[in-house]
Parts: structure tokens; C-alpha cells; sequence
């Protein structure tokens, strides 16, 4: 028997539960690795909610399960550790609420405009179709102090002088509220604009006349003018011709943050090639810079024999790299991708002033819980989920190589070293695109194919040469010679560039996919975690969620017939990758994004349709589409509504439908104004004499998406 000591808490477990009991104590530390896992599947929970939650279910949910923690703290492990995920997830639940309320501010509903606007340049930025202001401390002509945003974002005239940051001007200018998805399943920058604060998007129609001149003071306003002096230090080195237009655009985005003046062009090269997240300020980008200021820093101490063997020197260049990460972060703009790449910089040195090993999974973990409780939105982003996949693959990778891989660094010569260094690049780019490929496919709907060969070969000539001269450059500006570092920064982007090029005009550079089903990336987060942070065989078993991700997402239909938010617009997604839209030559954005969330791969008018589907017909009132045993009819006028609602199992109107419609599904331009975009599918499940047409149509909304939450669209 074993001896328990006097005062000490019993644990009783049900006998069917201490196999369990007894894996859990074998993982050890690892269950900690889980803490963040459960507080961001309570952000999840949050932002999945189809109506906004009072603050009291935080609180709720936040008693009740430290009640429950209270209760089983006697209890078998399983029981515990079930309780306190529980309490982890009522934490994340708490943290979005929070940070919903702290941020919450009025957007605009409907179009306003021409509109006198006021309000002081809080962030100014210079692109292809011109420089935009985002502004605060509004004042807006209509618009009552309740109503009006906390910030908006305009684009100025061409001929307009930019004005100071800081500076309080007064405009007229066009302003809509940001855009719903444009599809259910779509992203829907509406809410991506509320935790930004930004209410409005518009384009000037007057110049700004400065009614006051920029302050002198605050931290946030020096930075913006920081980034603006770089800007122009920049724009000296394009003009003089020591680096090329797009060099020096890129030059801007590593040095300041702004992908403002970034071409669509380029940008289209840079995603096919797989190397966008290298215009995306994140822990590469952070790592590089403390790391080289880390090296240098080292170096230099090392030089003296004296400092050398009676300092520690090494902790000395661990606080010199955070420093330097943290003014990298502030010039950047501290983006909470920025931060987050911060956050996990500021670890690993911190690791090192405390000699503590640099990077482990418990680094990633606490990292990720920091910045899901700082930042819960973030949970939902692009960037967070693929940073920290790829970091959380690597790290998991890496930890399980580690005494193999010093063991072969330990025994080998300086050729196989190369060798090693090679194949760790190989290794290191295939599993970052392994671990961000699903996120790659839900988010952008396309693969990169050639990503790993092109990362192979960019990310050394990044860290290798590029961010060296950018470091150079941010020292050499306090003496105006900056150009001596530019020029050869320019030179290493040119050569990027060229490759990101030429990788993105390969045949088949890109696999272009519809968008995942939620259920699908679900499966595969959980799969991946399963794999990541337990050990042993049972790890393995989280290949299985990710297998029946793969499943799910190949057999999710695709869309049939999509119609925009006002209806002026509407399509239908074929077999054979074809999307045939009612308008080719309006309403390119939304078009545009229908192609892409629909997988298609090439997009022809109706019009088209009509000449080799003789299925397909038209006229000056509507069209009709004979789609197997039914019809779905388009209805251009409401003259034709009455001929349609008798023939047709799905009817699209344009316009209002006012009068009885026996046609099973009907979408009206009421409808859309209630319910945004909607997306109805056709299974082909079922197909035939047996089941009609409607009976295989499901009708989604973008409203059923969004829900009623603080930054919907509210219909008046």
C-alpha cells in the first residue's frame, strides 16, 4: 500500500475511468499544453453564437464552472482536468465579451454622402489609387454623436497634399458601411472593421482644408511620422534609381508595415508563389531582426577577451534583441500579428536570461494564451491560425528530432553540416506549408504548389541578405546615409521578386478550391492538435480527424445559384469549374470573390451560357435554366414574375415579389435586403423523378452567418 500523507485530498475516480487517469498522469506537463486550446475554443464558442450573449453569461458560465472545479477537486485526473478545461474555456468566453464591449462603436448601416466630414488623421498611407486617411474624433454632417464611428477611412482626391499626421481637416466625402460577406461561408470584413473601430469606408470629393495644425506630441503620432520619413527615405532611392518602383514598395512594407503602395500585380505574384507571408510583418520577420541584433551584439562583446570571461555577455545580447524587437514591433505599427511575433521573440530571449531552453512547446502555449486574452478576435484571422500552426508543427517537429539532429550535427564534418542545413530548410518549408495549407484552403480558396521550392529558396535570401541591409538601413538613417544599405536591400528584393514571378507563372502554380465547410477545418485544427502536444502512440490517432477533414471537404457541395447583396447580381456555378454570372462587367469585386469561394476556373456571361447550353435561355425580362427535373428562373422585370412562379421551382427576382408565388423557393430583392447574399445548392443526391428539384435545394443566407451580433448589419 501506499502510504498518504496526513491532511492530504483524496482522489476517487470511477474504476472505468482509471485507464484514463493513468494515460493523463504519463503526459505530464503536456496537459498544460491544453490550457490554451480550451480558451480559445471558448472565443470560438463566442463568435459562433448566432445572437450576442449579455455579459452576464460570462459570468454564468464563469461561477459555474469554478463551481464544478470546486466540487471535483477530489475527484481522478480526468475528472480535474475536465473541469478545469471547463473553467480555461468559460476564461476565453469572458475574454471576447470583453473585448467585444471595450471596442464596440457605431458602423454605418446605409450609404451617406456627399458629407461634410471632420475629424483628426490618425494613420495616413499612399497607394496605386491614392493616399488614404483614417480618421477620428469625428464629426459627420447627419450623422448624430451616437451614430457617428469611432474612425473611418477615406481615400483623398489625386491632386490632394497629404496632410499631417495629426492634423484636424475638413472634407466632403462619399461614405458606405463596410461589406458583409458577399457569400454565406464568405469573410466578412464587416466584423474584421469592428475590432479595428473603423465604422465607414469612403472616397473624398473635396481636398482637405486643415482646420488645425498636427499636434507635437504623443507616442503614436511620432511613430506615424517615423514611418512617413522612412517612406520618403525610401521614395528617394526609387526616384533616384538605385531601387526599382516595386523594391521599393516591398523596401516600405519590411521597414514601415504599409503594404499600401503594394500592386495588385505583385501582390497576385507574391500569393501564387506561395510567398505572401513574406509581406505580412510577422515572427519571421521579428525573429530575424532580434536574432541578427542578438548575433551582432554577441559578436561584438565577444571581441574583447576581458568582457568576455567576466560578463554575460550572452544575456546582454538577449536584452539588447528584445529591445530591438520591440522598437521593430513599434515602427511596424504593432499589428497584433506584430505583437504576437513580439510575444514570442521576447520568450526565447527571455528563456535565455533565465537559461532556460529557448524554444518548447510550453513557449508556443503560453504565447497563444496570451494573445487569445489580449486579443480574443484574433482567434478567427488568417494570421494567427497559420503563424501558430506553422510555429506549433515546427516546434513539435523539431522536439522530437532534437537529440537525433544534435546527434548528427555533434559527429559530423563542415560538408555534411551544409548538408544538414540544407535539409533542415527542405524540412522546415515543407512543414510550414504542410501546417498552413488548410488554412491556406479555408481563408484564400488556392494552394500554392511551388510555395515550398519558392520559400526555399526566399526565406534564406530574406534572412540571409535582405533583412540585414534593412537592419543597416534603420541605423544609417540617424546619419542620412541610408542609401549605402538600401540600394543592396533593393538589389536582394529584386531578386525575390524575379523569383515569386517566376514560380507564379509555372503551369498549374495554383490548385484553386471551393471554400471549406466550418466542419472540415474543425477536424483538422483538432487532428493537429491531437498530433502536436500529446506523446506517444495515442497521437497518432489525431490523424484521423484530419483524415475525415479531407473527407467532409470532398464531399461539400458546391454553391448553384449565388445571388449578391442587391441582387444586381447573380450566378451559377456549373460542373466543369464554370461560373456564369448575369453581369460580366459589374461588380468586379463581387464576381471576383464568387469565382474564388466557388473554386470555379474561368468565369463566362450569361450571354455565353446561353450560346452552348441549350438549357439555358434568356430574354430582354429574365432568364430560365432547365436544371434536370425542374427549373430555376431569373426575373429581370416583374412583368414576368407570374409566368416564372408557375414553371418554376426556384425564382430570383430582382424585384419586389408582391403578390402569391407558387414557386417553393423564392429570393426577392426584399429578401437580399433583409438577408444579404444568398447561396442555394443543388444536391444531386436523389436526382430525379422521386425527389423534385426544390426538395434537393438548400437556400443559405449571409444573415444566418453573421447573426444578430453587435457588428451585423441592422436593417432598418
Amino acid at each position: 500500500m501506499v502510504d498518504v500523507p496526513a491532511g492530504a485530498p483524496v482522489r476517487r475516480s470511477l474504476p472505468a475511468l482509471h485507464p484514463i487517469d493513468a494515460w493523463l498522469a504519463a503526459q505530464g506537463t503536456r496537459l498544460g499544453l491544453w490550457l490554451p486550446v480550451m480558451l480559445g475554443v471558448g472565443i470560438a464558442v463566442y463568435f459562433a453564437l448566432p445572437i450576442q450573449p449579455g455579459w452576464w453569461w460570462s459570468v454564468a458560465s464563469l461561477v459555474m464552472a469554478l463551481a464544478v472545479l470546486a466540487t471535483v477537486r477530489s475527484a481522478g485526473l480526468s475528472i480535474r482536468a475536465l473541469a478545469v478545461a471547463l473553467v480555461a474555456a468559460s476564461i476565453g468566453f469572458a475574454a471576447a465579451e470583453l473585448q467585444t464591449t471595450r471596442v464596440e462603436a457605431p458602423q454605418l448601416d446605409r450609404p451617406i454622402g456627399p458629407a461634410t466630414v471632420v475629424g483628426r488623421v490618425r494613420a495616413l498611407d499612399a497607394s496605386s489609387d491614392g493616399t488614404r486617411v483614417v480618421l477620428d474624433e469625428l464629426s459627420i454632417d447627419g450623422l448624430a454623436p451616437d451614430e457617428t464611428p469611432e474612425r473611418v477611412r477615406i481615400r483623398l482626391t489625386t491632386r490632394s497634399v497629404p496632410p499631417a499626421i495629426g492634423s484636424t481637416i475638413d472634407l466632403r466625402a462619399m461614405l458606405i458601411p463596410p461589406s458583409e460577406p458577399v457569400l454565406p461561408g464568405g469573410f466578412d470584413f464587416r466584423r474584421h472593421a469592428f475590432f479595428q473601430r473603423l465604422g465607414a469606408f469612403g472616397y473624398a470629393v473635396s481636398r482637405p482644408e486643415v482646420l488645425e495644425a498636427a499636434e507635437t506630441g504623443g507616442l503614436a503620432l511620432w511613430l506615424e511620422r517615423v514611418r512617413l520619413g522612412i517612406y520618403d527615405r525610401v521614395a528617394a532611392q526609387v526616384e533616384s534609381g538605385a531601387m526599382s518602383d516595386d523594391a521599393g514598395s516591398v523596401a516600405v512594407v519590411l521597414l514601415t508595415g504599409d503594404r499600401s503602395a503594394i500592386s495588385d500585380e505583385l501582390y497576385a505574384d507574391m500569393r501564387r508563389s506561395g510567398l505572401a507571408h513574406l509581406l505580412a510583418i510577422s515572427g519571421l520577420h521579428v525573429g530575424l531582426i532580434a536574432g541578427l541584433v542578438f548575433f551582432a551584439v554577441r559578436a561584438g562583446l565577444a571581441l574583447s577577451p576581458t568582457v568576455t570571461l567576466t560578463q554575460p555577455i550572452k544575456k546582454w545580447a538577449a536584452v539588447a534583441a528584445i529591445v530591438a524587437a520591440f522598437c521593430y514591433m513599434m515602427i511596424v505599427g504593432a499589428t497584433v500579428p506584430t505583437q504576437r511575433a513580439f510575444l514570442m521573440a521576447g520568450l526565447v530571449f527571455f528563456a535565455v536570461l533565465v537559461d532556460r531552453r529557448a524554444i518548447s512547446l510550453r513557449l508556443v502555449a503560453l504565447a497563444a494564451a496570451v494573445v487569445l486574452l489580449v486579443a480574443p478576435s484574433s482567434l478567427t484571422g488568417p494570421s494567427f491560425q497559420m503563424s501558430f500552426a506553422a510555429v506549433l508543427a515546427l516546434v513539435a517537429l523539431y522536439d522530437g528530432l532534437r537529440e537525433r539532429w544534435l546527434g548528427w550535427r555533434v559527429t559530423s564534418g563542415p560538408w555534411r553540416r551544409a548538408r544538414l542545413y540544407l535539409a533542415s530548410l527542405m524540412i522546415t518549408s515543407f512543414t510550414a506549408t504542410l501546417a498552413t495549407a488548410p488554412f491556406v484552403l479555408f481563408h484564400f480558396q488556392e494552394t500554392p504548389v511551388y510555395g515550398p521550392l519558392a520559400n526555399l529558396l526566399a526565406v534564406p535570401l530574406t534572412a540571409a541578405w535582405i533583412m540585414p541591409w534593412g537592419l543597416a538601413a534603420y541605423l544609417l538613417m540617424l546619419l542620412g546615409l541610408d542609401g549605402l544599405a538600401l540600394a543592396p536591400m533593393g538589389w536582394g528584393i529584386d531578386g525575390l521578386l524575379a523569383l515569386a514571378h517566376w514560380c507564379a507563372n509555372l503551369p498549374g502554380a495554383v490548385i484553386a478550391t471551393p471554400a471549406l465547410a466550418d466542419v472540415a477545418i474543425v477536424l483538422v485544427v483538432a487532428g493537429g492538435l491531437w498530433l502536436a502536444l500529446w506523446r506517444g502512440t495515442v497521437r497518432w490517432f489525431g490523424a484521423a480527424g484530419i483524415g475525415a477533414a479531407a473527407v467532409i471537404a470532398a464531399m461539400t457541395p458546391i454553391p448553384t445559384i449565388l445571388v449578391s447583396a442587391d441582387a444586381g447580381l447573380m450566378g451559377l456555378r456549373l460542373s466543369g469549374g464554370v461560373l456564369a454570372v448575369s453581369q460580366a462587367r459589374t461588380d468586379a469585386f463581387t464576381r471576383t470573390q464568387w469565382i474564388r469561394l466557388t473554386g470555379a476556373d474561368t468565369a463566362i456571361s450569361w450571354a455565353e451560357l446561353a450560346a452552348i447550353d441549350p438549357g439555358f435561355r434568356c430574354d430582354g425580362q429574365g432568364c430560365i435554366w432547365r436544371a434536370g427535373d425542374g427549373a430555376v428562373a431569373f426575373a429581370f422585370e416583374p412583368d414576368i414574375l407570374a409566368e416564372d412562379c408557375a414553371v418554376a421551382a426556384v425564382v430570383v427576382a430582382q424585384e419586389p415579389v408582391r403578390g402569391p408565388c407558387a414557386a417553393p423557393i423564392v429570393v426577392d430583392r426584399f429578401d437580399v435586403w433583409r438577408n444579404g447574399a444568398y447561396a442555394i445548392t443543388l444536391s444531386t443526391m436523389g436526382e430525379g423523378p422521386s425527389r423534385s428539384l426544390s426538395d434537393r435545394a438548400s437556400v443559405r443566407t449571409v444573415a444566418e452567418q453573421t447573426g444578430d451580433r453587435p457588428w451585423s448589419r441592422t436593417v432598418p
